[in-house]
């Protein structure tokens, strides 16, 4: 057999090989279920069927320049929130609907939110005290915080409150859109007792892709965490602050 044929010959056997690999793999996939996916709205992380205690304090300072702890708060009933000043989403999205919280609770003295911003380095004290004046927060029951160490604060957040990840944008165009930083948009409440007890994605659920995945959703999220911050505020804490 001449050299030329012997080649022809064994591409030709390879091709079919090759034929009968793909056709096999698409049979065999014909067969599965479609691949899970995921829902538009991110809740937050998986967190154990229970709540949790926050264990380690944050230091802070707010828009008021006064040094504080989140452990100050212990006691009361709070709803803290990730952020940063020139964050076009918390401003439009968060921002409104913390506006809504705050106006429902803010008579009640043991009710407060805190603002932790991601962004440390940008967010000094005049532009959180610019940002809490547009919003119309007041320093005594709602907080606009510096923690200082981007890193810290980060890890505060994750591995402490259980916020999603906190992800720096590198691209220009994405930067100059939706700011420097992705992060969570998630309320968390904190009951008397420093305990975490739930977390509501409101902006998400509120947003076009929320609207799709439940129409519904955004109205029973929000009646679910204003009832849940009724029920805690009637609670007298188990432990002393």
């Amino acid at each position: 057999m001449k050299r030329n044929t012997t080649i022809t010959l064994f591409y030709t056997l390879v091709a079919a090989i090759c034929v009968g690999i793909v056709s096999l793999a698409m049979w065999l996939r014909s067969g599965l279920t479609t691949p899970y996916q995921a829902p538009a709205i991110d809740t937050g992380k998986e967190t154990a069927p229970q709540w949790f205690e926050i264990g380690k304090d944050l230091t802070a300072t707010n828009q008021a320049n006064e040094k504080v702890k989140l452990s100050d708060l212990r006691g009361k009933v709070w709803v803290v929130a990730e952020f940063f000043a020139v964050c076009p989403h918390c401003a439009v999205r968060n921002g409104e609907e913390l506006r809504k919280i705050y106006d429902e609770f803010k008579g009640n003295p043991d009710f407060h939110i805190a603002c932790i911003s991601v962004d440390p380095e940008n967010d000094q004290q005049e532009r959180l005290k610019d940002y809490a004046a547009a919003i119309g927060a007041e320093t005594k029951n709602w907080w606009f915080l510096n923690a200082g160490d981007v890193k810290t604060t980060h890890a505060y957040l994750e591995q402490e409150l259980k916020f999603f990840g906190i992800r720096e944008r590198t691209d220009p165009l994405d930067v100059e859109t939706n700011g420097r930083y992705a992060h969570d948009l998630g309320f968390i409440l904190v009951n008397r007792d420093f305990k975490v007890v739930g977390k509501w994605p409101l902006a998400d659920a509120r947003s076009d892709e929320g609207k799709k995945l439940d129409p519904t959703l955004y109205q029973k999220l929000k009646d679910e965490l204003f009832a849940r911050i009724r029920l805690e505020l009637n609670q007298k804490p188990t432990t002393t602050p």
